[in-house]
């Protein structure tokens, strides 16, 4: 810090302006900032109520740097020189830089910078949208040109068959947006992958509701006030006879196939909709669940709601099928699973996290992975209630999660472990597709994580860092002196779910068997405050340690099948089995200088009980 901010931390803690700083001042001041950047203080934190009050005092006496009760302000500043504590205005000024920065970018730098990253799925929504125009387009033109459809029934089967055509499209690829099988098995496709964003598959599915909810509207008020109405009226009446082949009244429309199924249809989606509001949601999420269950008889009255053939042969059931019964047999699948207990524990990690050990089922349609989400159901807080998370790590049989409580279901997990309450069994459904499933494709990778969105991949780094180790270990076991070339060749089949299973999928994913292969991963973690980097702090630290051995040290040259060629070919190179470089973000901002140098302060000081 500048001596101008020195001086200005001084006159901070210096309450009584009497030249000196006192114990007193800086206890005050600590309680102050304590206050205000952790209301909520952990165990960690010197002010929570747990923390004896010998290491509160320990601080102070190292703050002030003295076992006097107070010390000059000259003494201090001396003192305060001594922490190197970075400058509060330099900090500042960087974040000016960076904003200006951005501020002084062209439009043609922000535009291509924005298209590389949204571009592809721009594109992929302008294919749906110009599908469902097209549909729309060809129903129009079909039921304008058409005499005897605008004679009979006028305006409203023109503006109902339209909004079918739309509607025809937006239905599969609603439905299709549900299913997170075939989202999963999509994603093994790059290029298809690269086009469309399946993280965003929800947004897509509340589009297409949206949409939906619009034009399944249209289409009613266009039969029910428009061609029910023209097609029951007498002028109409021959016409209606040499195309339907029998009079209708408005009564037999609505009474009809097309008319009840219609109508009761469009009864379930408004159910559906009203209880997927917001506030239903945070209301009760058992509701919201249940209600989605109404899909089914949704989807079974609009398949037969065309088979009437009225106006022309039934067209929504050939689109709704395979999507239907996909998402059909998913679900099911899921009820099913729910009565599968899977044997798990669990752990409270922090105020705001808790971890959750549970047993890989052997039998399940995806290999487990880390990086993957599951869909977790914990029956003694809810039977209905599923919720995904990301696997963080996958060892020995044993899958983990770490979960955050942010809502009404987390919040009441964390109070159940916090109570002391065992944790028995789960229920799992999945492995299911996630951004980092394609993180192994890579040997050089830049991640970018943003609180406890760190989880997929701080398992995907643990995770490989074992698949190596376990690689360097059997690479030790066939250099033995019992072991000939062919130990490479003879290998155990490793349980599905255990680490040995992991790390050979791990190998199969890599274009080379090569353990001189260099990985490199930045990984870049943005946080709010560096309490957060608490949650996964062992694991990453563990992981960014970077081992270099040379060659000529590693059991494997000690074996005399290898060639004199290459064993000084590879003498040369060095081994890194992980090159991970972490760099971590705190977005929380200092504007006082007391607040900044207590908190740097703080963050530095370590106890016996708390050396990290």
């Amino acid at each position: 810090m500048s001596d101008e901010e020195i001086q200005e931390f001084i006159k901070s803690i210096d309450y009584n302006n009497d030249g000196y700083v006192a114990y007193k001042d800086v206890e005050r001041k600590l309680d102050d900032v304590a206050n205000e950047i952790d209301p909520l203080p952990k165990e960690h934190h010197l002010h929570h109520h747990e923390r004896k009050a010998s290491d509160r005092h320990a601080f102070l006496r190292a703050v002030l740097g003295t076992d006097k009760d107070r010390i000059p302000n000259e003494d201090f500043a001396t003192k305060v020189r001594k922490w190197n504590i970075p400058s509060l205005r330099q900090e500042h000024q960087k974040d000016t830089e960076a904003s200006d920065f951005l501020k002084h970018l062209s439009w043609s730098r922000k535009l291509r910078s924005w298209w590389s990253v949204e571009g592809p799925q721009v594109c992929f929504l302008g294919v749906v949208v110009t599908v469902q125009i097209a549909f729309g387009v060809w129903q129009l033109v079909k039921y304008l040109t058409t005499p005897p459809f605008t004679a009979g029934w006028g305006w409203g089967v023109v503006v109902a068959k339209t909004s079918a055509g739309v509607l025809y499209p937006t239905m599969f690829f609603l439905v299709l947006s549900m299913s997170r099988w075939f989202a999963t098995f999509a994603r093994q496709f790059y290029h298809l992958s690269q086009f469309v964003n399946w993280d965003r598959s929800q947004s897509f599915h509340i589009k297409m509701s949206l949409v939906a909810v619009v034009f399944a509207t249209l289409h009613a008020i266009g039969h029910l006030t428009g061609s029910f109405v023209f097609g029951s009226t007498s002028s109409r009446r021959d016409v209606v006879m040499n195309v339907l082949g029998q009079e209708m009244s408005y009564g037999d429309y609505v009474a009809s196939r097309p008319g009840w199924t219609g109508i009761t249809a469009i009864a379930c989606f408004y159910l559906i909709g009203l209880f997927s509001m917001p506030p239903v949601r945070q209301w009760s999420y058992e509701v919201f669940q249940l209600a989605h269950l109404l899909i089914f008889p949704m989807m079974a009255m609009l398949i037969v709601h065309g088979t009437r053939g009225m106006f022309q042969s039934p067209m929504l059931g050939y689109f709704l099928a395979f999507p239907t019964v996909l998402v059909l047999v998913e679900r099911v699948r899921r009820m099913l699973l729910g009565f599968k207990k899977i044997p798990a524990r669990l752990v409270v990690l922090d105020e705001e996290t808790v971890e959750i050990t549970m047993s890989i089922p052997k039998t399940h349609w995806f290999p487990y992975e880390a990086g993957q989400y599951i869909l977790l159901q914990v029956p003694q807080l809810s039977f209905f209630q599923w919720h995904p998370f990301t696997i963080s790590t996958v060892s020995d049989g044993e899958a983990q999660v770490h979960i955050k409580a942010d809502g009404d279901w987390t919040k009441r997990l964390r109070d159940f472990g916090k109570e002391g309450k065992k944790l028995t069994h789960v229920g799992i459904d999945g492995p299911f597709g996630a951004p980092a499933q394609r993180f192994y494709d890579f040997d050089y990778t830049i991640v970018v994580g943003a609180g406890i969105g760190v989880t997929p991949f701080s398992g995907i780094l643990s995770h490989i860092q074992q698949a190596q180790d376990d690689q360097w270990r059997n690479i030790r076991r066939a250099s033995r002196p019992s072991s000939r070339r062919s130990s490479f060749s003879r290998q155990r089949t490793p349980q599905p779910g255990s680490r040995a299973h992991s790390a050979a999928k791990e190998s199969e994913k890599t274009e080379t068997h090569d353990p001189l292969r260099h990985r490199r991963c930045d990984f870049r973690w943005i946080v709010k405050s560096n309490d957060n980097l608490l949650w996964f702090s062992d694991l990453l630290n563990d992981i960014s340690i970077s081992h270099f051995t040379t060659v000529e040290h590693s059991p494997i040259f000690r074996r005399h099948s290898l060639e004199q060629r290459q064993l000084q070919e590879y003498k040369t190179k060095p081994i890194p089995n992980l090159d991970i470089r972490i760099t971590t973000y705190v977005t929380e901002k200092r504007k006082e200088i007391a607040t900044h140098v207590y908190r740097h302060l703080l963050e530095a000081h370590r106890t016996p009980s708390h050396p990290k």
